[in-house]
């Protein structure tokens, strides 16, 4: 009976098992008080450990709550106390100064103030933006979002033929035709209502109007506040270097720029 009584005891603890009755009284713990003084002593608690599978830290503090019992303080201060003597101190060295005699005290640790120079050291430039008016910045902003829900236009048929997923957008024609009528089950045709603002139409991202430049004699006709220029792929490299710098001469961005 007295077995039983100790075992519906332990069973009241949080996070009690029925496993556990065997294993803590084969470390000499039977009862409720035993337990509570196994608790109190830190090198007890370890043993509790390694007997029972699944007793954790958070368990042995539930069970010290309900059975009253506050841990062993001495121990945790005596290993806080042997843990700050083992840290090392940090390392100094001492500089002299040029005027002065006196030793001056540098801990490595500290790190030393590093200053980034212009942007021209590090070898980034900063891309030039065109001067817009607060309707076009709004008009590229919704152009943007447009964009982001717009679906892709596929051709008629394009389920049957490869080759049509490929080829530029076509109108669907034919009499019977499903996509033509805008049933719901078939892909969407273009219409107006997926176009973009009038103000942001045929820009780039970026907010310039485009010009294709064949020479450098085209920069002259661009506004570099509004306009960026765009070198024509048939142009070749000793051309396309000429136009470049003569660009950034007269500020004008260059879109496909070869560097």
């Amino acid at each position: 009976m007295a077995e039983k009584k100790d075992q519906q005891d332990f069973m009241k603890l949080k996070m009690f098992k029925e496993e556990y009755v065997e294993k803590l009284a084969a470390l000499g713990i039977e009862t409720l008080d035993d337990l509570a003084e196994a608790l109190a002593d830190d090198a007890r608690v370890t043993e509790i450990h390694e007997h029972c599978k699944g007793v954790g830290p958070k368990t042995i503090e539930h069970w010290r709550e309900e059975l009253g019992v506050e841990p062993d303080e001495e121990g945790d201060e005596a290993e806080a106390e042997v843990e700050a003597d083992e840290k090392p101190a940090p390392k100094t060295r001492k500089v002299k100064e040029a005027d002065e005699d006196e030793d001056v005290e540098i801990k490595d640790d500290e790190e030393e103030d590093v200053k980034i120079g212009d942007d021209e050291d590090i070898g980034y430039k900063v891309k030039l933006k065109p001067k817009l008016s607060k309707e076009m910045l709004d008009a590229l902003k919704k152009r943007a979002e447009i964009q982001s829900r717009r679906p892709e236009f596929l051709r008629q048929e394009w389920h049957k033929r490869p080759r049509l997923q490929k080829v530029k957008w076509r109108k669907p024609m034919g009499m019977h035709s499903k996509m033509r009528q805008n049933f719901g089950y078939r892909r969407p045709v273009v219409s107006i209502g997926y176009g973009s603002p009038k103000l942001a139409r045929y820009l780039h991202p970026s907010g310039f109007r485009e010009v294709m430049v064949h020479n450098v004699r085209d920069l002259e006709k661009i506004n570099p506040e509004v306009e960026a220029a765009r070198i024509a792929h048939k142009v070749g490299m000793k051309k396309r270097i000429e136009i470049e710098a003569k660009a950034d001469e007269l500020k004008i961005r260059v879109l496909n720029r070869s560097v």
